[in-house]
This record gives structure tokens, C-alpha cells and sequence, in this order.
């Protein structure tokens, strides 16, 4: 994106360690969603090329047609093919299982607002932990997947904090490599966006994804205040569709295992069926819109793509 905006400076705070036990840095978490806000908005396309939004929650990926769905499982077949032959492959049956390394830039406005504390950051993790093994339901698959919090940063940029210049503060801020995960907590009109695997080699700059920081554990989003906003993000991050990708087709997002929905699912509305097709919609699962609260699942379908895709893209 051309900017004809001055670059701000930031300033920078580093905290390491696999947990944060320090003192929470100044600056208070004070704005909130609107719960008609959050309700109201239609899913609809982010203008940058790569990403996935569950905003308010408005567009949760950038568009994907079907024909660009096709070509990105092919792709991804024949990059696992390679691979294999290369001897990196995952042995049929099994799944990748890795620690994943989580770096976190809290953004926050020039007078310092917008800050999370240390705690509800551990709380975080704990939650990606959690979700990722399959801890909040017996009907809920263990990815194998673990989260390892390397490092929080904070920024005081105003512009930054709204999600200005986006693709500007990432590129600067993003640590790591394709498997690292990188998180910024801002202020905007959404609950999250997130990027897709198979974008990192074109725009490795802004891999990761960006959180409504009042959706963190003791936020203040009404409905959305559990953690559970990353765990969905981080969903796509790891290659997952939502549940009701195109729609009510049996293609859908090609997950078997994830009944078909025509529409995405508010709040939690057990027995919802908007689809002719087989089984009821998947309202507690992770890539779907329902209320955190409704939230309990990833399918063992959607832990074996999320296994594909880390061995294809981030591996």
C-alpha cells in the first residue's frame, strides 16, 4: 500500500521468556466493540492480498474462489509429494506435532491505551494450548500442536494501534520464520484477520495474524472475551477455511468431517441445519463465528489439513 503519511516512531519494549511473570506495563484497556457492531457486520472481503478477518465479525479471509481453492489444494498436493520424496513427510496415520513459537506486539496508542496485561497473555496462551489439544470438549480433536510464548513487545503508535499502515508495522515488527506465529493486538473495527500458509512465500512480511485486544481472556468484547478469537485466527493461520466456505456444497472447505453450512453461525443456536446437505451445522466449531462461549472443537479432519498444511508451508 502507498502511503504519503510520515512514519511514525515507535517505541519498543522487549519482555522474553517462554511465560511473562514481569509487572504490566502502563496503559489501560479501555475500548470495546459495540455488541451491535459485532453483530451487524456482513462478512466482506479485506483489500490486502492474503489475509483472513474475523472482524466484528466482518471479513475473516481475504476472498477465495473456487477455482483458486482448487488450484491451492493442488498445489499443496504437489509440494507434499516432493517433500516426501525428499524423506519429509509425515508417516501415513500420524500427524505433525511441533511447538510453535509465539511472538506477541501489544499496539498501543500514543498516550499508551490499549495495553493488555501479562496475565491475560499467559491466559492466552494457556486458551491456544488448550483449544489446539482438544481440551474443551471429549468430541474435539488433539492437533498436536503446542504454543510457546518467545516474546511480548509493545509499541506506542497510535497508528499502529488502529491498524494504520498495516502491512507497514508488520513488516517491521514480524519475528521469526514461516513457523512462527506472530500476533499484534489492535484496535479495529474487527475481532481478528488472519494470513493463509500458502501466502508466506509471496508476502512473508506480514504472515501472522492481528486480534481485537478487548477479545482477550478478561476483555471487554461482549460475547468474544475468552481467547477464543485466536484460536479461530490461528485456525486459518494454520490453513483452516471456515466451516461454511462456499457455502452449502460438498466441497465446503474441504474438511469431510465438518458438515456443510450455507451461512455462518451467531451466537449459539444448537440444532441450526442451513444446509440440505448431511448433518447439522458445526456451530462449536473453531472456524465458525458463533460466541466464544459456544466454542468447544477442531474436527480430526480439520488436525489432519492443519498437519498438511504445517508440513507443506511452515515446516
Amino acid at each position: 500500500m502507498r502511503s504519503l503519511i510520515t512514519r511514525p516512531r515507535a517505541l519498543a519494549v522487549v519482555l522474553t521468556g517462554t511465560a511473562l511473570a514481569f509487572s504490566p506495563l502502563g496503559g489501560s484497556a479501555s475500548a470495546r466493540l459495540p455488541v451491535d457492531e459485532l453483530r451487524s457486520l456482513n462478512c466482506v472481503t479485506p483489500a490486502e492480498t492474503g489475509s483472513a478477518a474475523k472482524g466484528g465479525r466482518g471479513a475473516d479471509h481475504r476472498e477465495m474462489s473456487a477455482a483458486e481453492q482448487r488450484a491451492v489444494e493442488a498445489r499443496t498436493a504437489q509440494i507434499l509429494k516432493a517433500k516426501a520424496a525428499r524423506g519429509i513427510a509425515v508417516p501415513k496415520g500420524a500427524l505433525a506435532a511441533a511447538s510453535v513459537p509465539v511472538y506477541v506486539h501489544v499496539m498501543r496508542d500514543a498516550a499508551g491505551n490499549g495495553d493488555v496485561t501479562d496475565t491475560q497473555i499467559a491466559q492466552q496462551m494457556d486458551v491456544l494450548n488448550k483449544t489446539f489439544a482438544g481440551g474443551e470438549s471429549a468430541s474435539a480433536a488433539n492437533t498436536g500442536f503446542t504454543f510457546n510464548l518467545v516474546a511480548t513487545y509493545r509499541y506506542n503508535n497510535t497508528n499502529w494501534h488502529k491498524d494504520k499502515q498495516s502491512a507497514t508495522y508488520r513488516k517491521q515488527t514480524r519475528k521469526g520464520g514461516a513457523n512462527a506465529l506472530n500476533i499484534w493486538l489492535v484496535n479495529f473495527s474487527y475481532l481478528g484477520i488472519a494470513t493463509f500458509p500458502w501466502d508466506y512465500s509471496r508476502n512473508p512480511g506480514v504472515d501472522g495474524i492481528r486480534v481485537q485486544y478487548t477479545s482477550l481472556p478478561g476483555g471487554t468484547a461482549t460475547n468474544y472475551n475468552l481467547g477464543e478469537t485466536a484460536t479461530h485466527e490461528a485456525g486459518h493461520w494454520f490453513g483452516l477455511y471456515h466451516t461454511f466456505q462456499g457455502g452449502c456444497t460438498a466441497t465446503n472447505d474441504e474438511v469431510a468431517d465438518t458438515p456443510a453450512q450455507s451461512s455462518s453461525t451467531n451466537g449459539c443456536p444448537v440444532g441450526r441445519d442451513s444446509c440440505s446437505l448431511p448433518g447439522l451445522d458445526p456451530i462449536h466449531n473453531y472456524m465458525d463465528y458463533s460466541y466464544d462461549s459456544c466454542y468447544n472443537q477442531f474436527s480430526p479432519g480439520q488436525s489432519t489439513r492443519i498437519s498438511n498444511m504445517w508440513t507443506a508451508y511452515r515446516a
